[in-house]
This record gives structure tokens, sequence and C-alpha cells, in this order.
């Protein structure tokens, strides 16, 4: 009579893609992205539903690890796991939330952080934003969209938040082919307000509408740094969003600080936040055009001795990069023409199509256009909540600068 076999059933076989001969040369050296031009798409392969797991294989037959696929986009296939054959579920997810939960843990006091940043987590197409026990998820592609529901599972068991809220509304997502979407995944809507502590201030945000994920943890050293050069200076705060520069000015003793945005709403949480402080008396909020205010202020030889610039990103896409640079060139100019003669000036950008070379590039013929001489004084990014793929230095997004002018 034969034995019946109880051993644990495998996995079923996953489709399996193939790189181009001579293809792959970035995920033969370690990057975790392989682009549609570089594989070989048999008709049934293009049939798969966008967010497929699949294994990668070499023409040589060398297994790159599992991925997830999505047949219609330019990154066509980001990986998951090196091994070919790991099992995605919500013990997978447990394990590299855990790795990043520990690193924010070593490096933050409070549980304000960006606790997962796609790539530089291991964790492609998703964004965790961490405010104490509400958490804002941000999925841009298809297959982190297909594993939302071991994702949320896991979050629960890591953290017991009280709510988990997706933030699916990046235009990232309509090139993936996936719909805008904002909804509670665990937990009661979010309220209009939650604050926000960082460095010291307590801010204001709307978690549900406003930009990203409501918040933007990138810039807190950056704006620690700044906040250190103004101690009795009189400031300028340009695109101001919910006061971040702003406020952390004010709380480190500025004198005076001009907190300038378009939106009323961002506005409106910046003027609160700046009460709550007890900081208003220091702070006013305008809300204008960054551009038309900084032509006003040179118009009227008005200047400041800390000027901020940290606009959305003037290069969306690849086809906008020079457009965008004539605009960054622009700002630097306009901006270094209302920074007094002593003063400190900040540009930043937030756009990874313009590389750090080129953005420095236009910052400096900007201020050389405005007949200022200048010292950098700072060159950073984002904060180490944060991190980036060694392989994928499009993840290093964030540029931001510090001259001292005479």
């Amino acid at each position: 009579m034969q034995t019946p076999d109880h051993s644990p059933m495998s996995p079923p076989a996953r489709p399996v893609l193939r790189l181009k001969p001579r293809e792959g040369r970035r995920v033969r050296a370690g990057a975790p992205w392989v682009f549609s031009n570089e594989i070989l798409l048999s008709q049934e392969n293009k049939a798969l539903k966008p967010g497929s797991l699949v294994e990668v294989l070499g023409d040589d037959g060398r297994p790159f690890g599992t991925f997830y696929f999505n047949p219609k986009t330019l990154i066509a296939l980001r990986r998951l796991d090196p091994d070919p054959h790991a099992t995605i579920d919500a013990a997978w997810f447990m394990t590299r939330l855990s790795k990043a939960l520990a690193i924010r843990e070593a490096l933050y006091d409070r549980p304000f952080y960006r606790l997962v940043h796609a790539e530089g987590d291991g964790l492609p197409g998703l964004i965790v934003d961490r405010f104490d026990d509400v958490l804002i998820v941000q999925i841009t592609t298809a297959g982190m969209n297909t594993l939302l529901l071991p994702l949320t599972d896991a979050l629960r068991q890591l953290l017991a938040p009280a709510q988990i809220m997706l933030r699916g509304d990046a235009q990232a997502r309509l090139l993936e082919g996936l719909k805008p979407e904002i909804r509670a995944l665990h937990g009661p809507d979010l309220p209009e307000r939650l604050v926000v502590e960082e460095n010291g201030v307590r801010y204001r945000a709307d978690l549900g509408h406003g930009q990203k994920t409501g918040w933007y943890f990138d810039q807190r050293d950056n704006r620690s740094f700044m906040a250190g050069l103004a101690r009795k200076r009189s400031v300028l705060d340009c695109y101001t969003y919910a006061g971040g520069f702003a406020l952390a000015a004010a709380k480190a003793g500025a004198r005076e600080v001009v907190a300038v945005d378009s939106s009323a709403p961002a506005l409106a949480l910046a003027e609160e936040a700046a009460v709550a402080n007890g900081i208003a008396d220091r702070c006013s909020f305008l809300k204008a055009d960054v551009f038309e205010e900084l032509d006003r202020l040179a118009a009227q030889r008005e200047c400041f001795q800390v000027v901020i610039a940290d606009p959305p990103p003037f290069v969306r896409a690849r086809k906008d990069l020079e457009t965008g640079a004539k605009a960054y060139r622009k700002l630097a100019r306009m901006a270094a023409g209302v920074t007094a003669p002593g003063g400190f000036l900040l540009l930043a950008s937030c756009s990874h199509n313009i590389s750090a070379e080129r953005f420095a590039l236009e910052c400096a013929i900007g201020i050389e256009r405005a007949g200022r001489e200048a010292a950098l004084l700072r060159q950073a990014g984002a904060g180490a909540d944060h991190p980036a793929h060694p392989m994928l230095p499009e993840t290093a997004y964030l540029k931001t600068l510090v001259y001292a002018l005479s």
C-alpha cells in the first residue's frame, strides 16, 4: 500500500521572464529594476495582469529573484526578493517592515518619520509615513497594489496603529493603470487636523487631503539647520506649505518670519500651528504666487537675512528638464535678489529628473545673474528616514543647497 505524501505543497510556479542577450546591465550589477526594452516578451507574458509576480532569468539562465511585472510601463519589473521562489505574504512584509522600523527607532525618539521609502527599504512602489499611531500608505505601482491586504495585515501586527489610510492619489498611479483612491484601510477616517512633532515644533497637517501624504519629513534636517541660522534674523520662507521652515525658524528665535504660499488651506494650517506654538506674533502668512511676490519685494527694495525657496518639482518628467532648469535658475536669481548682504539662502529641488550637478549649476548661474557673490555652505539631501537604494541614484531625489551671500 502506498504511503500518503504529507510534505508541504510547493507554491505554484510563477511565469518566467528572460532578459534579452546583452541586456540588463543594471540589474546584473544589483539594481532592482528592469526596463521593458530589456526583456523578451511573449504574447503570453504580455497578457499577464499588471502587478503579477514573476521569476526573472538572464539569457544565460541566471536567476535574479521574484519581481512584480507590469507589461504596460517603462519600468516593467521591480524586484521584491532575490529568492525567485519567495512567498510574498504578511510574514514577508513583517520581515521587511521590522527592518525598516529598527532603523527609524535608532534614528528618532518620537514616532514621526517615514517608515518605508520604497526601494530604499526593499519595498518598491510603497511609501509609509508614520504620525504616532496613524499610518499613511502611498502606493504608486500595480504590483504593490495587488499586495495591499498582506501589507495592511503586517502593519497592524507590527505597530497596532489606530488608523491606516491609503493615499492613492499620486500621479504615478495613472502610468500604472491604477485609479485614484483615498480611503481608510484600518480604523475610522482621519480628522481634518493632526499634530506632527518635529525639531521641537508641533505642526498641523491634513493627512487626508494635503500634498503627498500630508507632510514632508524629508526636509527635517534642513529645517533644523536653517532654524539655527535664523536666530534674531528676518526670514522669508517661499513655498512654505504648512509652515515647515517658517515655524522652525520662529521657534528658534527669528526676529520676523514671512511665509508665502499659493494654497490658502496650507497657510491656514501654518497659522494655526504658529498660534499653538506661541510664535504667531513673529509670523505673517501671505497667499501669493512666489515669483510675483519676489518681484514685488525686489521692486520695493525689501530684503531678508535668511531666504528659503523649497518649491514643488519644476521637472516632473524628463521632457520638462530644460524648462524646469530655467525655472530653478530664475528662482535662484530672484531669491538671491531679496537676500540681504551677509545673509543666507537655501534653494531646494525635489525633482528626481534633474541631477544634483545640473541643479547646482542652475542655482550658481541664477545667483551670479543677481550680481551676488556666494559661498556654498551646505549640500544635503533628504533625512535618514528616506534611504536611497545604492544602485538607484533616482531614489536620492532631494537636493538642498545653502549659500552665504555677500
